[in-house]
């Protein structure tokens, strides 16, 4: 049974199960079922959905589709700052990995044009990875990049680090990058991605430049539940009341 105390039932199961969490189970492991902790702690259905909602919200669960409610591992910090996926994981201390999805030389349509600053229907790498951080689904990406640039890029190991390949291969560095974050459910990328269709994902949309010329459009979507940001910031002598806005028809 659920120990008597001043905060409300919900708020002290969730207590409960995150001191079980922490103590006795590991990441991908399942918590009981909505019926097993009703029974165990004598509360109401309404109550275990609550305190598991928190704790999803924490990001300490996660909802699995065709399992149920398992523990996540801790999520991965990152300071915004240009780095390669493969950078970023390895210098926090994780393993990085890719799975190429696609690679293919398309046109460039009026968004990918306007992005990468070539005529519409110019040749463009289209790239699909996803990619991974201790074998476990982090992010889903798909990227364009100017075929003129990147001659015979389908024949590199797409599964490695791109930005080596084109400092290496193709002598050229990525140096600079503007980038904007929102968050959306996953949707239709839940099933690569490992999670439900509703969970939340941070969308990085990216245009990187090399000697001022735009070199790649990179849209990822990471897992709301294993990666977060930080920011380091400073307020600056002059502000701007100026709405921001983007058109996110891509």
């Amino acid at each position: 049974m659920l120990a008597n105390g001043p905060l409300p039932k919900h708020a002290r199961l969730r207590e409960v199960l995150l001191a079980t969490i922490s103590e006795e189970l590991e990441p991908g492991d399942m918590i009981p079922s909505e019926r097993d902790l009703t029974i165990r702690y004598g509360v109401s259905r309404a109550t275990v959905r609550a305190a598991i909602s928190a704790l999803v919200n924490d990001g300490r669960l996660t909802t699995v589709p065709g399992r149920g409610t398992v523990v996540t591992r801790p999520r991965v910090e990152s300071n915004l700052h240009l780095a390669s996926f493969t950078q970023d994981m390895r210098r926090r201390g994780h393993r990085p990995s890719t799975e190429l999805i696609g690679c293919s030389l398309g046109d460039a349509d009026d968004s990918i044009a306007n992005a990468l600053d070539l005529g519409v229907g110019d040749g463009v790498w289209i790239i699909e990875r996803l990619r991974l951080a201790d074998a476990e689904p982090m992010a889903h990406e798909v990227s364009w990049y100017p075929a003129d640039l990147f001659p015979d890029l389908d024949a590199e190991d797409l599964t490695t680090s791109l930005y080596a390949i084109f400092e290496s291969r193709y002598g050229v560095v990525i140096a600079h990058a503007d980038q904007t974050v929102w968050t959306e459910p996953a949707g239709e990328h839940a099933r690569l991605l490992e999670v439900a269709a509703e969970s939340p994902v941070l969308v990085f949309d990216r245009i990187s430049r090399t000697a001022g010329r735009p070199a790649e459009r990179a849209v990822s979507r990471y897992r709301g539940d294993r990666y977060q940001i930080t920011m380091s910031l400073n307020r600056s002598s002059t502000h701007s009341t100026a709405p921001l806005s983007r058109d996110r028809s891509t």
